[in-house]
């Protein structure tokens, strides 16, 4: 006779559990979405078939587009936009430090300058440096310059004022946030060491807020590129003026707008590359990886379709 000595424990009670089933995730339905979009599409659509029906001479964009003045006024427009850039970026520089400053001299005529020209628009201010002959007939800088002040402030003279003199107010609370940004121990520490105050603000100071400081030039930048079109109405010959004279003169007005749309976009599409690189650059030592580029982008998606269409053969 024999006896069965297996034993049960409490555990082998316990029913087993059942293996998990995979879990059918359904989509969340954006009707939203689809209608918005098929909204923009049919607005899109109004707008070329609107301007196909129009009355525009398509042709005179190209035969004049690459005009011996559409590129004078191409090459006017870039030099008058680097220019005035670095009016004002130097100026707000200036400006900024001036703004900082424990002296209250310097620190109040940099906030009335800032106050006054961030306050009036730039167009305004064209008008009157163009205009101030009215006031005075000469301008005379002693022993140094003497002449007429028809002579003196010219049409370029008057846009490059204009313009740099009003960016310059912008760049210096551009400037003043961005050496804002840097911790007060950096300062500290540099004067620690025995650095001057200038010195650390070169050596220290400014390298750090470059990083705050570049993006926003950026956009400064191609906002100058364009606020140069203003510099027409001040008789400077610049892309628009030259557009508006080939218009006027070929009765092909609004294609010669059109036309010079075109060049800005070009203009400002490529100063938004040199932009993005910039901005990648100053953001090293901020960022662990840095963002792809656009070729890396494109790159890694050749190379993921590719992988894919390995695997499906």
């Amino acid at each position: 006779m024999t006896t069965d000595i297996s034993k049960k424990g409490p555990e082998d009670d316990v029913p087993k559990a059942r293996p998990a089933e995979a879990i059918k995730a359904i989509p969340v339905r954006h009707f939203g979405r689809y209608v918005a979009a098929v909204l923009a599409i049919g607005v899109l659509a109004a707008i070329v078939y609107a301007f196909s029906q129009g009355d525009i001479n398509w042709g005179a964009i190209p035969d004049n587009f690459f005009d011996e003045r559409i590129l004078k006024g191409v090459r006017e427009t870039l030099i008058l936009t680097f220019l005035s850039m670095l009016i004002g970026v130097v100026g707000g520089v200036i400006l900024s430090v001036m703004r900082l400053s424990k002296n209250p001299v310097t620190s109040s005529i940099a906030w009335f300058y800032i106050w006054f020209f961030r306050g009036t628009p730039v167009l305004v201010q064209l008008f009157v440096w163009f205009n101030l002959g009215f006031v005075f007939d000469y301008v005379n800088l002693g022993p140094i310059y003497k002449d007429e002040w028809s002579d003196f402030m010219t049409p370029f003279l008057t846009a490059l004022l204009g313009l740099g003199l009003n960016e310059a107010a912008y760049m210096a609370e551009i400037c003043r946030a961005g050496l804002l940004s840097v911790d007060e121990g950096q300062t500290e520490a540099s004067h620690a060491l025995g650095m001057s105050h200038g010195k650390t603000l070169r050596r220290v100071v400014l390298p750090q807020a470059m990083r705050v400081v570049v993006p926003p030039t950026g956009n400064e930048f191609i906002n100058m590129l364009k606020t140069t079109s203003l510099v027409a109405a001040v008789q400077y010959y610049e892309l628009l003026k030259y557009a508006q004279d080939i218009g006027t003169s070929s009765g092909a007005t609004v294609e010669t707008l059109l036309l010079a749309a075109c060049w800005y976009l070009i203009m400002t599409s490529i100063l938004s590359v040199g932009q993005y690189y910039l901005e990648r650059y100053y953001a090293r030592g901020s960022s662990r990886t840095l963002p792809a580029t656009p070729f890396q982008k494109i790159k890694a998606n050749m190379l993921s379709l590719s992988n894919r269409g390995g695997g499906v053969s």
